[in-house]
């Protein structure tokens, strides 16, 4: 006779609900430079215990250059080009997290890439919170121009219709990251209940 296997009581966690909602998917955070998708991710990652990677400085350690300089060597067509296959790569052993670059999603090619590759969600922030964020550092190659916050509005303007495709948006706020995380796996474990996901 087989053994009697009794169901467990014990009420779902958050993260259990957010990682039964991802159904063994990736989980690609998108969104401007600033949002948060690294260090959000990181910690979303751990909370669903699953790999972190950010595209990125994956893109920094296959090219073993940093990302100003492919910018300055080769343009930001022949980056948007590695970083297509690199994320392409990345997504073909998942599940896993993975925080992309601000341009990633915008790319078409990529962004199909992302649309097969996974769940995408959206970290969305205003202008006042990306500026804060992105000002005290001098990586950032698409803002070395004369006006850089300027720049910022005019990549939010041309950028957020597009990233609005992703499947979720989670508003990035001036909050601990801990807390940023949490509202992650809300909005997972509610997509399922829901039916987006």
């Amino acid at each position: 006779m087989p053994d009697l296997v009794i169901p467990s009581t014990e009420p779902l966690t958050l993260s259990d609900r957010a990682r039964a909602a991802l159904a063994g998917r990736n989980l690609i955070f998108v969104g401007l430079m600033g949002a948060g998708k690294s260090a959000v991710g990181r910690i979303v990652a751990q909370q669903l215990s699953l790999p972190f990677v950010d595209t990125d400085a994956e893109i920094e350690r296959v090219s073993r250059m940093t990302i100003p300089e492919l910018f300055a060597a080769y343009g930001e067509a022949e980056f948007r080009a590695l970083e297509t296959r690199v994320v392409e790569r990345l997504l073909k052993s998942g599940p896993r997290v993975v925080s992309t670059g601000g341009g990633a999603f915008i790319n078409e090619r990529t962004r199909a890439v992302i649309k097969r590759g996974g769940l995408s969600l959206w970290l969305r922030a205003e202008l006042d919170i990306l500026w804060e964020r992105v000002n005290k550092r001098d990586n950032r190659p698409l803002l070395k121009t004369e006006n850089p916050k300027q720049t910022l509005e005019n990549l939010m303007h041309q950028r957020y219709p597009i990233y609005a495709e992703a499947d979720l948006t989670v508003e990035s706020r001036d909050i601990r990251k801990d807390a940023m995380a949490q509202e992650v796996l809300a909005a997972l474990a509610a997509s399922a209940e829901e039916g987006k996901a």
